[in-house]
């Protein structure tokens, strides 16, 4: 809890981002447990995968101090340093060059962890290879150990066997909040600025921050109150914005602005009810609950009736980011590469949950995975195998919305239970539902809904999907706009007439769509929809 930040506060201007993250770091208890216990069994070289060098140093802090050990740094800038407050005499500081720098580390008489930054970078020279394994033999009958921070992971095969590997992971809900509770204590001596948090607000701004590292969230917050003097509720669209460049660097997915509400969604009720009830699911008090996260959906339906829009609407209505997946990324011509990118989409997904993954279109790209042994070397059934087991196994807060449009294009194993928490069907918009998609869309287009009758050109519209509903409107604004004229009701009328809606052309699909989906899933609107003309 932040204790009381409920109503205006008083707060100063935002602080330096060193001094709280420096102070926030903690981790996982399952991390500093696995790393303690490599540590205490003398385990001589350690990779940490992470970014977060200050965090992780004062973490390291901590454990040289518990086990008594001096904490010692490398970088090929600064050659060697003492961390943490550590009093013991550093090998020469001078020592730039990476073999060297090993053969100091071989000669430290006093037990030590030593910290070795960016050291990846030279792994490529196979001088420096031989002398990181000769570090490792000569380590096994001391008490320092070596640790690799990196922010990827390149190990050549000579060190497979001589080096453990340790993911960090990002911060949790707990190092946020109190991260954000540190910041709110700094800043609220100067009185310039104000909070107007509840406890519920707090839990909002520190859940849209999940999946930034310290440094990032710190940054994140201070920008939140530098932009108006203030932080509020409002701020979380600010720090998912953040995201963004994380989400940016990674190639493979697209960020989406969550700027639509269910609201704007014409129709679908039943689905919208589904959606809302669980619109809370993410939160800390649903896990106190005992209630998991929901998993996802799957939306099924003819073309353009708004799979596609409530991928977008869940994003904007449950405040999270909203990240698209191209399978067409995803394949590429390097052997291995198409499954490690869809490796490296899921990770990057699930470092800035809780996030809703929309994967457009999922049956294209994994059409022909039953033939991909014999057309593509099995490529597309290993990247359809690596997918469902992900999303079976699953526990990072990711949400996939994944659409179709041809059930026939569709793996079965895809349709199981356990992949996604509910299937829905989208069919053509009833009556109802088309004269609420229209209104939607003349108030999109800054005309009063009142001075037309949607309800009649709804009954005229029968078979017309939500998209093809809008390029009726975009029609008649044409041809009004070609006369000189505001819109009326007979360019509406006219271009209702002239078109030819999809449902007419694909009547046999259609049919065979909704015979399909009759019992196999739920219906994503109340009132049965009409059949196409």
């Amino acid at each position: 809890m932040l204790g009381p930040v409920t109503g205006p506060t008083p707060l100063a201007a935002p602080p330096a981002p060193a001094p709280a993250a420096a102070t926030t770091a903690t981790a996982p208890p399952d991390f500093v447990q696995e790393l303690d216990t490599l540590v205490r069994a003398r385990y001589p070289l350690v990779w940490l995968v992470t970014s977060e060098e200050q965090r992780l140093e004062a973490l390291l802090g901590e454990l040289a101090a518990r086990h008594g050990k001096a904490l010692l740094g490398w970088s090929v800038t600064r050659g060697f340093r003492r961390l943490g407050g550590a009093r013991t005499r550093p090998p020469d500081e001078e020592v730039r060059e990476p073999v060297a720098a090993l053969q100091a580390i071989e000669k430290l008489t006093e037990p030590s962890l030593v910290v070795l930054e960016d050291f990846h970078a030279f792994l490529g020279d196979p001088t420096v290879v031989r002398a990181l394994r000769d570090l490792a033999h000569a380590l096994k009958s001391t008490y320092t150990t070596v640790l690799i921070l990196s922010p990827s992971l390149t190990i050549p095969p000579e060190l497979e066997k001589e080096i453990t590997v340790l993911d960090v992971p990002l911060p949790t809900t707990r190092d946020l909040l109190a991260l954000l509770r540190e910041i709110v204590t700094v800043v609220r001596q100067d009185g310039k600025s104000k909070v107007e948090l509840t406890v519920e607000d707090a839990e909002q701004l520190v859940r849209a921050a999940l999946g930034l590292t310290l440094s990032e969230a710190e940054n994140a917050f201070a920008k939140a109150i530098a932009s108006d003097g203030r932080l509020s509720r409002a701020d979380v669209k600010l720090v998912l914005e953040e995201k963004r460049q994380v989400i940016r660097k990674s190639g493979l997915l697209e960020y989406f602005a969550p700027d639509l509400s269910l609201g704007g969604v014409g129709g679908l009720e039943l689905l919208k009810g589904w959606l809302t009830r669980r619109g809370d699911a993410f939160s800390e008090a649903a896990r106190r609950f005992g209630l998991p996260e929901p998993k996802g959906l799957l939306l099924l339906g003819v073309q353009g009736c708004g799979k596609s829009l409530t991928a977008k609407a869940i994003a904007a209505t449950w405040r999270m980011p909203l990240l698209r997946l191209d399978m067409g990324r995803i394949f590429s011509g390097l052997i291995g590469s198409s499954e490690e990118n869809l490796r490296r989409a899921i990770h990057v997904a699930e470092s800035v949950a809780p996030v809703v993954l929309w994967i457009d279109e999922i049956e294209k790209g994994l059409s022909g995975v039953g033939s991909s042994g014999s057309v593509d070397g099995g490529v597309t059934a290993r990247v359809f195998g690596t997918m469902l087991t992900w999303l079976q196994e699953k526990t990072a807060p990711v949400f996939v919305v994944a659409t179709a449009n041809r059930i026939d294009l569709l793996p079965p194993e895809l349709l199981r239970k356990g992949r996604f928490d509910e299937i829905f069907f989208i069919d053509l918009p009833a009556a109802a539902e088309r004269q609420e998609i229209l209104r939607i869309h003349v108030t999109a287009r800054r005309r009063d809904p009142a001075r037309y009758d949607l309800a009649g050109l709804a009954r005229k519209s029968s078979g017309f999907s939500g998209s093809e509903l809008e390029q009726l409107l975009v029609a008649a604004l044409h041809d009004a706009f070609a006369e000189g004229r505001e819109l009326e009701q007979r360019h509406l009328e006219r271009a209702v007439a002239e078109a030819r809606p999809l449902s007419v052309t694909m009547r046999e699909e259609i049919e065979r769509l909704r015979g399909w989906a009759a019992t196999r899933t739920r219906p994503a609107s109340a009132p049965p929809a009409e059949a196409a003309p």
